[in-house]
């Protein structure tokens, strides 16, 4: 015989059952934890370290090739290949942007929107004015993007990505910049999703930049 009296026996229910719940509840949260960890690890690629959590990049502000504003919130809502280079660059900086453009290219098929944007952001902001940069990245893909801004801009974004630059001694007014010529993916969330070192081939960097829009939900 239950000797419980009848007016607790609700009470203990409640109490049973809120503790039934909460149970339900962080097995849940466990069980999604699980599957996020899972689905958040980093793909196998050819070429690009991937970060398994991508890193915030900081608030900046620089000057876009038609005189605009270009900040953080220009880089959410699509994936960007950055890179940092000038005008000048006898080298790196146009083998790397032709590599780009044929990536782009050979990534054609994509959905509307999965297209990665291209920002060249300048090193050399005393020589590349926005309609300097405008004329050359045009060269390449009409939709690539210059930037420019003030040397402490440009720093910011520098110092973020663990870009180097420096720039070499005058001589009869020419002078060279030496930088770091790796290619930073941005995700959508204007994050640093992957580094691809240099040197770069259109076909690793499309093939990489597919496997990471697929392990990040975003399709192939």
């Amino acid at each position: 015989m239950d000797d419980t009296p009848r007016g607790r026996r609700p009470a203990r229910q409640l109490v049973l059952a809120v503790i039934a719940g909460l149970a339900a509840t962080l097995a849940g949260t466990y069980a999604v934890r699980q599957l996020r960890g899972l689905a958040a690890a980093p793909p196998v690629t050819e070429v690009a370290s991937v970060y398994a959590d991508p890193r915030p990049l900081p608030e900046f502000a620089l000057v876009s090739q038609d005189g605009a504003r270009f900040d953080r919130a220009r880089l959410r809502g699509h994936y960007t290949f950055v890179l940092f280079g000038y005008t000048s660059c006898p080298d790196a900086c146009p083998t790397t942007l032709l590599e780009l453009a044929s990536a782009r290219r050979l990534l054609e098929g994509l959905a509307p929107g999965e297209l990665p944007a291209v920002v060249l952001v300048s090193v050399d902001p005393a020589r590349d004015t926005p309609a300097r940069l405008a004329a050359y990245v045009s060269h390449f893909d009409p939709a690539f993007v210059g930037l420019t801004g003030t040397p402490a801009a440009i720093e910011t974004l520098t110092r973020a990505l663990g870009v180097f630059v420096q720039r070499g001694p005058e001589r009869d007014g020419n002078y060279s910049v030496d930088h770091t010529a790796a290619l930073f993916l941005i995700d959508a969330q204007a994050r640093l999703a992957a580094v691809f070192p240099a040197p770069h081939v259109a076909k690793s960097l499309a093939a990489d930049y597919r496997r990471i829009r697929a392990a990040a939900g975003g399709g192939a």
